[in-house]
């Protein structure tokens, strides 16, 4: 069956009251977009693409306005990015583990994927020459998360520049997925555009703005990978939905003062999850955490599905289960909820694991 089986079960699962599952911050209400009705227009003129938007990711990414492509959020720029990069047949390195859907949309375009570690004895960390030895000459795209989802690991720039030059050797381009990248929050992290034409970066306003309905993605690339990607999207949705670029736009003039929104939430709750950590390193193997919306424990001992099951139909809480990304020994915990509810959500999680 085509389409990705995380993002059918993250759809169909029943609720939980306690629900750190979610890889992104709590939606931001419209109303503190300070937005009127002539905000809301629905119709423009905009065939490729709205001029104002495409300048203002231009401008906080500090790349040429010929180097941004919009996607209706950072899952169709992932697809947009392997499909510009990549023809059936040809072959895909992915990290493990991984965000499925990544797997899953190189599969779709017909390309074999292949995999390298990022070793949870490591940190998870980007090896270089794990990536090198793992390339073949079929190689077209390497594809890394950063910060890596779901461990929230950050890939520092000589590793991620060491890897565009090993694929660049090889004809390859590497795809960077940075929906993730600014929790880093300072110094603001430079796009991997920066390091070289070799990379593809993709993101959007989804994960650390909680601005997931405006599906505001976007690819930064060469321009001929742009062009590429431009004409793709004249078969995908052809043009974008114009109150949601108008809003979009109003969200990057503010985009400073909504991260600080996030950073507080994630923060507090990060200072929770380690204090969890410290008191049940018993049960659970991960190092502390240091930023990102995501953690990626491993279960000592234990069935990790079986755990997810009696924590969800005895304590009302939900996680989820690390088969989605290749480790069935592993959970990933979301910290992107209410410091209550996160709190509320780890005495419940430390509950099961005494049970």
């Amino acid at each position: 069956m085509t389409g990705s089986a995380y993002l059918r079960w993250a759809k169909t699962r029943p609720p939980a009251r306690f629900d750190l599952t979610s890889s992104g911050v709590p939606y931001l209400p419209l109303r503190e977009l300070s937005v009127s009705l002539d905000d809301l227009e629905i119709s423009g003129t905009a065939a490729y693409g709205y001029a104002p938007l495409q300048e203002a990711i231009a401008a906080r990414y500090r790349v040429d306005v010929s180097c941004v492509a919009p996607a209706m959020g950072a899952s169709m720029a992932n697809l947009l990015a392997l499909a510009a990069t990549v023809r059936p047949g040809e072959e895909v390195l992915v990290e493990h583990p991984t965000y499925e859907p990544l797997i899953a949309a190189a599969r779709w375009l017909g390309a074999e994927v292949r995999s390298f570690a990022r070793r949870a004895e490591d940190g998870f960390r980007l090896d270089p020459a794990e990536v090198e030895r793992r390339m073949t000459e079929r190689t077209r795209a390497v594809v890394v998360s950063n910060l890596h989802n779901p461990s929230s690991a950050l890939a520092d720039d000589h590793s991620v520049r060491q890897v565009g030059e090993i694929a660049a050797r090889r004809g390859a381009r590497v795809i960077v997925d940075e929906v993730y990248l600014d929790a880093l929050w300072e110094p603001a992290p430079r796009t991997c555009l920066h390091l070289g034409e070799t990379f593809i970066a993709t993101n959007s306003l989804t994960k650390l703005y909680g601005l997931n309905g405006l599906r505001c993605g976007w690819i930064l690339g060469a321009p001929d990978i742009v062009e590429r990607a431009w004409r793709l999207t004249e078969l995908f949705n052809n043009i974008g939905v114009h109150v949601a670029e108008r809003l979009s736009l109003m969200a990057f003039q503010n985009l400073d003062t909504i991260a600080l929104r996030s950073r507080a939430l994630l923060e507090a709750n990060a200072a929770a999850l380690n204090e969890f950590y410290a008191a049940h390193a018993s049960f659970l193997e991960v190092r502390p955490h240091a930023h990102g919306t995501v953690s990626f424990p491993r279960l000592r001992g234990g069935d990790a599905d079986a755990f997810c099951d009696l924590l969800a139909a005895r304590y009302e809480t939900a996680v989820v289960p690390g088969r989605f990304f290749g480790m069935p020994d592993h959970l990933r915990i979301g910290l992107g909820v209410e410091p209550a509810t996160f709190r509320a959500g780890l005495d419940r999680l430390g509950r099961a694991l005494d049970e």
